[in-house]
């Protein structure tokens, strides 16, 4: 597979953000920070820009996926300084060559020229469900994680850029469509993807998404979504995948399920088909989701 890795510099552009006045810091944001991802967000109709003031753009957006807000002068300064210390770019860089190699012995591709990568600082607040990180790889050609670095997650990091790297080889190969997307898919893909992290890094090394959920709160969760894979919509599946705590912050209907319950579902679905099928994470990134699911045994 021959795609060009280009790594944002994203320390340097917190520093220059340190100096400068709040409304210049939402301008440097959207038109220097997130110029490399322009592509990305506007594919998901997030405008860079908002039509009116203080209406919805690519500053709103990130906010809301759980960025860190720019005026917070002293949480950059010291989630920034952990990021310099862990020497985030090298880690980055180190895994994505890693995933590729591992994807192009299989025969697999990134349909993309270039994968363009950044990491940006998170709000622990938001998302403190998740130990304080997550990340975005939908759209094939960039990923970007966001985190509030700490004892946990730093060691999981290779695991995190490995599922979002995992979302850029599935949506090479199939589409998917935030309107019309069904909570199988969703499910099927997040498990895919946390499939591919635990076949790198093994299963520990998984987030709290999936680790956190055992027993009967699992088997809670597989018997709400189990009677709701029809359902349709990013908006309507977002309540099964991200749980009520983030249904009440977004506005989506309460289902009765904890944070992240459609990713922890999806992994142990997506286990269930490798193990019972006897093919290769790679070989299912290729299946159709009703494959997965009715290979697998447990919805």
């Amino acid at each position: 597979m021959n795609i060009n890795i280009h790594m944002e510099d994203t320390l340097r552009q917190y520093e220059a953000l340190l100096t400068m006045s709040n409304e210049q810091r939402n301008d440097y944001f959207r038109h220097t920070m997130m110029k490399p991802f322009r592509t990305m967000w506007e594919t998901i109709h997030v405008p860079i820009s908002a039509q009116q003031p203080n209406g919805y753009d690519v500053v709103m957006a990130a906010q809301m996926m759980g960025f860190l807000p720019l005026q917070h002068q002293e949480g950059i300064e010291k989630a920034g300084k952990r990021l310099q210390d862990i020497r985030i770019l090298e880690l980055a860089k180190e895994t994505l060559l890693d995933c590729i190699r591992l994807i192009d012995s299989a025969g697999l591709a990134v349909k993309a020229e270039e994968l363009i990568f950044g990491a940006y600082l998170a709000d622990p607040d938001k998302l403190s469900s998740y130990q304080g990180y997550t990340g975005f790889g939908g759209i094939p050609g960039y990923i970007l994680i966001i985190l509030d670095p700490n004892s946990y997650n730093i060691p999981r990091l290779p695991a995190l850029i490995a599922h979002e790297f995992h979302h850029n080889v599935r949506f090479s190969y199939f589409d998917w469509n935030h309107g019309d997307v069904t909570l199988g898919d969703y499910i099927i893909i997040e498990g895919l993807s946390d499939s591919f992290a635990t076949e790198m890094y093994g299963e520990e090394l998984l987030g709290p998404w999936v680790t956190n959920i055992q027993g009967m709160e699992l088997e809670h969760c597989f018997e709400v979504i189990r009677g709701a894979l029809d359902t349709k919509g990013f908006a309507e599946v977002s309540s099964y995948m991200f749980g009520d705590e983030a249904a009440a912050r977004e506005g989506y209907p309460a289902v009765g399920l904890p944070a992240g319950a459609g990713y922890a579902v999806g992994y142990h679905v997506v286990q269930s088909f490798l193990m019972r099928s006897h093919v290769s994470i790679y070989e299912a990134t290729l299946l159709p989701t009703e494959t997965i699911i009715q290979g697998s045994g447990m919805v």
